[in-house]
């Protein structure tokens, strides 16, 4: 399994109840689109691991109560704090003209209708009712309003999406 094929959805942040459960933050913006999912990848000492789902409860504000397959006990279980949890990148949701994923599309090659390839995603800046991507073009900055409209396609294995960015943006950055 290469990282490159799969995409960061959250982290383990601490034991749930008892007997191996844990608490996973999902840096998504729709947790509730994830309630399927069978199994996660934990990353540990640069490894993804699969790890099987034997129970998910979506809890408040991203949060998501686990227990896995083999994981029965509070020692097992701490081993998985602070560890980022990945999906197969094909497994990402789709998107549509009236959200975005956020930080699910982080390391994306960015390419603009007009102007082609502009760059990578490094980070999404969500400022209350103005998110904006945050993308990296040959080491400048180059930011984008995040608008209904903006995502024309996503393509997840291939980690590539198509926009169509404000007439003249892009100029003002190249």
């Amino acid at each position: 399994m290469h990282l490159k094929d799969h995409s960061y959805i959250g982290k383990i942040v601490k034991l749930h109840g008892y007997k191996g459960g844990v608490s996973l933050y999902m840096d998504v913006s729709n947790p509730n689109a994830y309630t399927n999912l069978k199994s996660i990848f934990i990353e540990l000492d640069g490894i993804l691991t699969p790890f099987f789902i034997k129970a998910f409860k979506l809890k408040n504000k991203g949060f998501v109560a686990l227990h896995f397959e083999g994981i029965d006990s509070d020692a097992s279980a701490k081993d998985l704090i602070d560890k980022q949890v990945f999906i197969p990148s094909s497994e990402l949701q789709e998107v549509d003209e009236t959200r975005f994923l956020g930080h699910e599309l982080i390391g994306y090659k960015v390419f603009d209708q007009e102007k082609g390839d502009i760059g990578t995603l490094v980070e999404v800046l969500e400022q209350k009712g103005n998110p904006l991507f945050v993308l990296d073009h040959n080491g400048s900055e180059i930011l984008l309003p995040v608008f209904e409209g903006l995502l024309i396609s996503i393509d997840a294995p291939k980690k590539q999406m198509l926009v169509k960015a404000p007439q003249g943006l892009i100029d003002l950055y190249l």
